[in-house]
């Protein structure tokens, strides 16, 4: 968890405020959010230099640090990316914001091109790959179908990004793809 101080309350302030937004809009002012909480040099080095120690070890992605606000409705995650590691294809329920600080990672956006109607049915194609470093902005989803990727590092040393997500829409956490047999199905939160 992240620790308790002034930049944090800033945060916590933050964070809440842009949970009480309309997706789209809490989006636009999540990247200046981001980028502001980002930028600062005492983040990185109280928050995210740290975590070096503990990736030595690991070899899937996994969240370091996690802040949550009250009644989930919001959040603040540092993710490690060893080297190799990535997600499977999958949406959110909420919208969301990421940026890469250390390393670099490689964000794959797809397309839905069915309608939804089959149960645990899913047809998509790749709209766009990014690589995102710490100079290359802000990527960011919006719910559902408005944020199909996959996250992975593709380099030889660890990459760590920090991300927000708003206020989930509905009990589950997003879907899970698998465009190899057309298969999408929910994914609870952990």
């Amino acid at each position: 968890m992240i620790t308790e101080s002034s930049a944090t309350a800033e945060l916590v302030g933050g964070l809440e405020a842009l949970a009480t937004l309309a997706p789209e809009r809490a989006v636009r002012k999540a990247v200046p959010f981001l980028t502001r909480l980002t930028d600062g040099a005492a983040y990185l080095a109280e928050h995210v230099v740290p975590l070096f120690r503990e990736v030595k070890d690991a070899d899937e992605w996994y969240v370091a640090r996690r802040w949550e606000g009250e009644g989930d409705s919001c959040s603040l995650e540092i993710f490690v990316w060893p080297a190799g590691s990535g997600t499977l294809i999958h949406d959110h329920t909420s919208w969301g914001v990421f940026r890469c600080v250390v390393g670099t990672t490689l964000e794959k956006r797809y397309e839905r091109l069915d309608d939804g109607s089959r149960f645990e049915h899913a047809r998509l194609k790749k709209a766009w790959q990014h690589a995102w470093g710490p100079e290359d902005g802000i990527s960011t989803v919006l719910p559902g179908n408005g944020g199909i990727h996959r996250v992975e590092n593709p380099g030889v040393i660890p990459a760590i990004s920090v991300h927000l997500y708003g206020p989930r829409l509905g009990e589950m956490d997003g879907r899970d793809y698998d465009p190899s047999r057309e298969y999408v199905c929910d994914r609870r939160p952990a």
